[in-house]
């Protein structure tokens, strides 16, 4: 039984694809699962900004009949005002889950440690599966098998990548991070992903050539400058601006389909052209955000409803 998310291998590649199903289902025939988190309150705790994340689990949660409680970090950077463990220790005497948007995944394995309820990585500074888990909605809605699929990665390697190759691996998919040099993801996950990608008939690469994205079906771009990070977008412009998702890439790799988990930066990470192109899925991904998440909580608060 899925006890915590914290990094999306939780799941195994049957797990996901019983998640990914459910979200189907729930985007379907909303009405059907109106009820599923009846009397359940989840706390949403925020170190960081957000729209995608914060709207669609809040409203998310209300769709399902359920309770959101917003906690910003106006009260208190968790750890400062008073430690992470008693956060989880006093919310997990009211809550019935924690969904947390934190700067280090040490506060969420902490959180989990202590907490007696479920505990939600909506983001950290490694992983973001919840963004991994919309996107394969989406490619999935979009395609059919992902286990057919090739997804390249066009940017830096960050939190994003990690999740998205993570989810790849597990599910089947070949994919590939074109990155700038120096700016690849994290070594130990991209080993741990080449492991998983191993036994599921999948590849996993990274490399700094933009002709490794050719045959991609889809083409996937995050920010060049993480949340957090103040360096201007100019100052990075020369350094990513072959990675930049223009009609000219999409012509050169032939993918179908673009994807962004936004906020995007028009005409730096992608063009207007073809992030509002017949091609781009990021409006649907965006709205996946809700359906892939509630999947996931009702998973996670009422395994038995399903």
């Amino acid at each position: 039984m899925l006890k915590n998310f914290l990094n999306g291998l939780e799941l195994d590649q049957k797990g996901a694809l019983k998640l990914l199903n459910l979200a189907q289902k729930i985007k379907a025939n909303p009405t059907d699962f109106s009820q599923a988190l009846a009397g359940k309150s989840v706390v949403t705790l925020f170190e960081k900004p957000s729209l995608r994340t914060r709207l669609s689990f809040d409203i998310g949660i209300n769709k399902l009949g359920g309770h959101a409680v917003y906690l910003d970090s106006q009260n208190g950077a968790m750890g400062a005002r008073e430690s992470v463990k008693d956060f989880a220790l006093n919310i997990s005497t009211w809550a019935d889950g924690i969904v947390a948007r934190v700067n280090a995944h040490k506060t969420l394995t902490t959180l989990a440690e202590y907490s007696s309820v479920p505990v939600v990585n909506s983001l950290c500074d490694l992983y973001h599966p919840c963004q991994a888990l919309a996107d394969f909605l989406t490619l999935q809605e979009v395609h059919g098998d992902v286990s057919k699929l090739k997804l390249a990665y066009l940017g830096e390697g960050n939190n994003v990548t990690h999740s998205l190759m993570l989810l790849a691996a597990n599910l089947g998919t070949d994919f590939v991070a074109v990155c700038p040099k120096g700016s690849s993801p994290d070594s130990q996950i991209l080993k741990q992903a080449e492991q998983i990608a191993a036994m599921n008939g999948a590849s996993v690469m990274v490399s700094d050539r933009i002709e490794a994205a050719v045959g991609a079906n889809a083409v996937y771009a995050d920010t060049w400058v993480s949340m957090g990070d103040k360096t201007p977008l100019e100052q990075v412009k020369a350094k990513y601006m072959p990675y930049q998702l223009n009609q000219a890439l999409l012509e050169k790799t032939g993918a179908q389909t673009v994807l962004h988990c936004q906020p995007a930066h028009r005409e730096f990470e992608i063009t207007s052209e073809v992030m509002d192109g017949p091609a781009s899925k990021i409006i649907q991904q965006a709205e996946n955000r809700m359906h892939a998440q509630n999947a996931l909580l009702v998973t996670l608060l009422n395994p038995n409803f399903v």
